[in-house]
Formats: C-alpha cells, sequence, structure tokens
C-alpha cells in the first residue's frame, strides 16, 4: 500500500507545478483512471461475452419451450447450444470479478493514505474529510461545503446519464427493470459519507464506467 502512496505522491509532486495545492486531488483522479485504462481490455473481454450471450438468446428461448418440461435435457442442450457457438455462460462475468481487486485496492488507498495523502485538500475540503465535517464547519455553501456541492452536481449528472441508459435497455415491465437503474444514484450517498479522497476515487471511477459502457455498449 505505501509503493502506492508514494507512486500517488510522486504524481502530485509532477503537478505541483500546474494545480498548486490541489495537485494531491488531481492525482488522485489521474492514478484511478490509470487503474481504469489497465483494466479496461477486462471491460471490452466482459462486453463481448454479454453480445455473445445476448445473441444467443431467442435460440435458448426456443430450447425452453421445446424441453419445458424436461430440464435435464434442456440443461444438456443449453450447455451444448454455449460449446457450439464457443461462448462460456461466465464469459463476461469473470472478467467483471478479476476488475474487483483493482478497485477495492484504490478504496483502500485513498481511505487510508494517511497524512501523506489526507493531510492535502482540494480547495477548502480537506481530504481526509467528510461532508458531515464541511456541514458543521462553514455550512453547506462555505468553503468547503461548495466542493461537495460541484461533486454532487458531477455525480448527479452522470447518475441521471447511467439512469436513462439503464432505462432503455432494462425491461420496464419487470421488478429489476424499474429498480435496477435507480441503484445509480446510490453514489451520491456513498460521496457524503466517504472521506474526499475516496469521493473523488468513486466519482472518476462511476464516470468512466458510464463512458465506458455507453461506448462498449452501444
Amino acid at each position: 500500500m505505501s509503493v502506492l502512496t508514494h507512486a500517488v505522491g510522486q504524481l502530485a509532486d509532477l503537478l505541483h507545478p500546474l494545480f498548486g495545492p490541489a495537485a494531491v486531488a488531481v492525482a488522485i483522479v489521474l492514478f484511478t483512471v490509470l487503474v481504469r485504462l489497465l483494466v479496461h481490455p477486462l471491460s471490452r473481454a466482459a462486453a463481448r461475452g454479454q453480445r455473445a450471450r445476448a445473441q444467443l438468446q431467442p435460440r435458448i428461448a426456443e430450447l425452453r419451450k421445446r424441453y419445458a418440461k424436461q430440464p435435464e435435457k434442456l440443461s444438456a442442450a443449453v450447455v451444448e447450444l454455449h460449446a457450439e457457438a464457443k461462448v462460456s455462460p461466465l464469459s463476461g462475468l469473470l472478467s467483471s470479478l478479476l476488475q474487483l481487486p483493482a478497485f477495492f485496492l484504490l478504496y483502500r488507498l485513498f481511505s487510508g493514505g494517511g497524512d501523506e495523502l489526507l493531510s492535502h485538500r482540494l480547495f477548502a475540503a480537506p481530504l481526509g474529510g467528510r461532508w458531515a465535517d464541511a456541514l458543521a464547519g462553514d455550512g453547506l455553501f462555505g468553503p468547503a461545503g461548495l466542493v461537495y456541492v460541484g461533486l454532487f452536481a458531477v455525480v448527479a449528472a452522470v447518475a441521471t446519464f447511467t439512469y436513462v441508459r439503464a432505462r432503455r435497455t432494462a425491461a420496464a415491465d419487470s421488478a429489476v427493470g424499474r429498480v435496477l437503474p435507480l441503484m445509480s444514484y446510490f453514489t451520491l450517498v456513498t460521496v457524503a459519507v466517504v472521506p474526499l479522497a475516496v469521493a473523488l476515487y468513486v466519482t472518476t471511477s462511476a464516470a468512466w464506467s458510464a463512458v465506458e459502457r455507453a461506448l462498449l455498449y452501444s
């Protein structure tokens, strides 16, 4: 963990002439983008797997009708279909799971980076502070509070973009289709309760995911 903290610190030093006291905050954003770039091939693999499985759905629906009362034959037929199409039922899922260690590592880094990172500020808001601290200080529209207002505006815009896309692709007549798109707004809750450094990571990652999915699943 100290190696990653040192790497972010070195990046902040390089950015300091351009961004001054906000260099560490910018370094967190750029470091998150770099990690997402590294795992982007896994995201592409997940998208290919999802498209491949989607193409098989009409044929799987036919098999379900044909073997509605023969579950064992249905299972065998579905396995044979996937083998014939050279598509794994878990393709995409494994790629997504492999991305999780990187995301958890970043979360731990930016929530426990110590004085090296968290003692710095983004404008008036300390990276180790939370929204509750800003509210208890100068209030919602104080110098620190305005940093969170701007961050909430970005998160809300990303969540709305994600919500609109999810509503277009989800089955609107199903319970999951109605509820799942709303999950994008839970990022607002996360940003409100975690340290600002983590909030920057979460916001950057959410924005990246929204744009990435729009490009890969369009």
